[in-house]
């Protein structure tokens, strides 16, 4: 008999192992944080003594899923910039408030947009944004998994006065999360029209020295890629492969106005590219070439870039619209199928974070799952578990979400937070951002 920490019980597990196996009556060991063994019920039973055992009866389990870009401090700005250009959306509403930002907004903008992943069953996510050791503070105190770094720009932030200062914050959050479980750092220049070469020189510099990977906005509209040309000469593409970024594991958010030479350069460096389907449609920057990313072996994961530009933290939501999405574009209802948008939204996702413990359900892997309850309508009848998973489900069918074999969030409550008190001080924070947007 082999000993284990949890003995969990389910109806149907979705395990995105390598053979994409669905199991009924299905059990996962899980041990140290990881999943010690997958298979049928009865076999696990009898084979592993648990210190608990968690059933779920006919609940559908799922590997949690992994946001591949988001700026999740944002959600105190949900709601406030809607219907506007990019261009005239950051630098008419978003960067002055920014402009006043403090380390106390952004860690209850984080942790307010932690609840929201760990409700509908994100256990992982991408972020850049300021004041980035608040935005650790609060994952750490919500418990998800999180890559993040100090935004990098060319200009003075609430944060830091020059980009040397981000790079230095950069730097020392990779010291104090060295060895976390749960955290780690990834450089992130903001965008080629928000820095310099020589910026991103820097950056570049830094990520290599210290082993992390790079995270940039990168051709996200026809707007940047004007701008890029006119000022360097180059398109975002090349201009970052020309500078050395691409020879570094690095996550590429967006990457809408791409050309097919570019996305073969990005296929040869092994690129990943963080898809935001909601974020891009809500802006209008265009329809990113997925397809034919997929199609060249590009690893693709799922975004929701932040909740000022979605206005959802919500990847089941992302899940649906990228699948239909494309669809539409491609005018071929056989784009992007269900199996390939979970594939995304898991393995992409894993992929995007640079963390191979992600994504699945198999021996070895990351005890991160989310449990979805089978009995809610909408998921009602079941003939194709996945089909149903991306065009059916909500998210709010969630009832438990999982993190290295913890319970973060069941039944309503969240594990490691007073969430009614996190919502008093999101409405007092609210007076704030309208005085400081001059709508107050």
């Amino acid at each position: 008999m082999q000993h284990c920490h949890t003995l969990l019980h389910a109806g149907i597990l979705v395990t995105q192992d390598p053979q994409r196996r669905i199991l009924e009556n299905a059990s996962l060991a899980i041990a140290d944080g990881l999943v010690a063994a997958v298979g049928p019920r009865d076999a696990l039973s009898a084979a592993w003594q648990a210190e608990r055992e968690l059933d779920l009866g006919r609940m559908l389990v799922l590997p949690g899923l992994v946001n591949a870009h988001t700026h999740a401090a944002m959600t105190f700005l949900r709601g406030l910039a809607d219907d506007m250009p990019l261009m005239d959306w950051l630098q008419q509403r978003i960067f002055p408030v920014e402009a006043k930002l403090t380390p106390e907004i952004v860690r209850l903008g984080s942790l307010l947009g932690y609840a929201e992943m760990l409700r509908t069953g994100t256990t992982a996510c991408m972020d850049m944004y300021l004041f980035e050791e608040a935005v650790f503070e609060a994952a750490r105190t919500a418990g998800l998994r999180c890559v993040g770094g100090e935004a990098v720009f060319a200009f003075p932030s609430a944060a830091c006065p020059a980009p040397e200062a981000a790079l230095e914050a950069t730097r020392a959050l990779a010291q104090c999360c060295a060895g976390d479980a749960r955290l780690s750092v990834a450089v992130n220049p903001h965008s080629v029209y928000t820095t310099t070469p020589d910026i991103l020189t820097a950056c570049r510099d830094l990520a290599a020295e210290l082993s992390l990977p790079l995270h940039i906005h990168l051709s996200e509209t026809r707007e940047e890629t004007e701008l890029c040309l006119k000022n360097h000469g180059k398109r975002p593409v090349a201009l970052c492969r020309d500078l050395g970024l691409l020879d570094l594991p690095c996550t590429l958010a967006h990457v809408v106005d791409a050309t097919e030479e570019e996305l073969d350069i990005l296929a040869e460096y092994k690129a990943v590219v963080a898809h935001n389907p909601s974020s891009n449609m809500k802006l209008a920057s265009g329809v990113a070439p997925v397809p034919a990313m997929l199609e060249r072996g590009l690893a693709v994961g799922l975004g929701t870039d932040g909740p000022a530009s979605n206005n959802q933290l919500n990847m089941f939501t992302e899940m649906g619209r990228a699948a239909l999405l494309h669809k539409l574009a491609g005018h071929d209802p056989t784009l992007l199928p269900a199996t390939r948008v979970l594939d995304m939204a898991t393995l992409g996702g894993a992929a995007a974070l640079h963390d191979a413990r992600l994504g699945s359900l198999a021996p070895g892997k990351a005890a991160d799952c989310v449990a979805l309850d089978l009995a809610s309508p909408n998921l009602q009848p079941l003939y194709n578990v996945v089909s149903q998973t991306i065009y059916a489900a909500t998210g709010l069918e969630t009832r438990l979400t999982m993190v290295g074999g913890e319970i973060l969030y069941q039944d309503g409550r969240f594990s490691r937070f007073d969430y009614d008190a996190l919502c008093r001080e999101m409405r007092d924070l609210r007076a704030f951002v309208l005085r400081a947007a001059g709508l107050a």
